[in-house]
């Protein structure tokens, strides 16, 4: 299994990856009204699923750590945390190259925009608050309650087209869409999950080795802590 994780689940997400980005870019027929320029969605609307999924994990891994701490859970966290914020700012940015020519501008205050960056702001500012705690308890919990507020806005972003008049169109069905489209897409949209996984994995591991660390060592703890030093070996588990 090790040996997947760290070669085989890597290489098939780059080869499902690559098939759909074929499909997309020279497969699938170019959009009737934005041509070749729509290609780019088999890019950005997947990087846009994969960060929410992240963020969305970072939600249920917040709410999970409260109702019982545990450094992985704690771990899980901070790697979902940072993979959605990198994400989604890949997502954003292949957004705003989509806009250009199809609006006229790489910005606008629409409300899917709008709400987006709200977000990535939130998961900035969650990270930002985990560097600057330096008690791993006092970290993880108040970073699990900035994780809760930051994924009120995940639900606002996915129906923000369709809640307001937006400039953002809304989002397509297989129903809306031709055939080839929907399959390059779906393509696409596996490959980067299964790359966003193994990214996860990776960061998971990296993290929780580095709480393990932290909290192995009494000295580099608060007094408090340091007295209940059995308490914390109990909860890496």
């Amino acid at each position: 299994m090790g040996k997947f994780i760290k070669w085989g689940l890597p290489a098939l997400a780059l080869v499902v990856l690559a098939a759909g980005w074929w499909l997309g870019l020279a497969w699938a027929p170019p959009d009737r009204e934005m041509g070749d320029v729509q290609r780019i969605m088999y890019v950005h609307v997947p990087l846009q699923w994969v960060a929410m999924v992240a963020m969305a994990i970072n939600f249920v891994v917040a709410i999970s750590y409260l109702m019982k701490a545990s450094w992985k859970l704690d771990a899980a966290a901070e790697a979902s945390a940072e993979i959605g914020l990198v994400l989604g700012t890949a997502g954003m940015i292949t957004g705003a190259i989509w806009g250009r020519p199809t609006w006229g501008v790489y910005w606008s205050w629409d409300p899917r925009l709008t709400s987006q960056a709200i977000m990535l702001v939130t998961y900035t500012g969650y990270l930002v608050l985990r560097r600057f705690v330096e008690d791993p308890e006092k970290r993880a919990t108040w970073s699990s309650v900035v994780a809760i507020i930051g994924a009120i806005n995940l639900p606002i972003v996915w129906f923000s087209v369709r809640w307001w008049r937006s400039l953002h169109q809304v989002q397509s069905t297989p129903k809306t869409v031709d055939p080839e489209m929907t399959l390059a897409l779906r393509v696409s949209a596996f490959g980067m999950l299964f790359l966003t996984i193994w990214f996860l994995m990776l960061r998971y591991r990296q993290a929780l080795a580095e709480r393990q660390a932290e909290v192995a060592l009494p000295d580099a703890l608060p007094s408090d802590l340091a007295a209940a030093g059995g308490a914390n070996s109990t909860r890496v588990a």
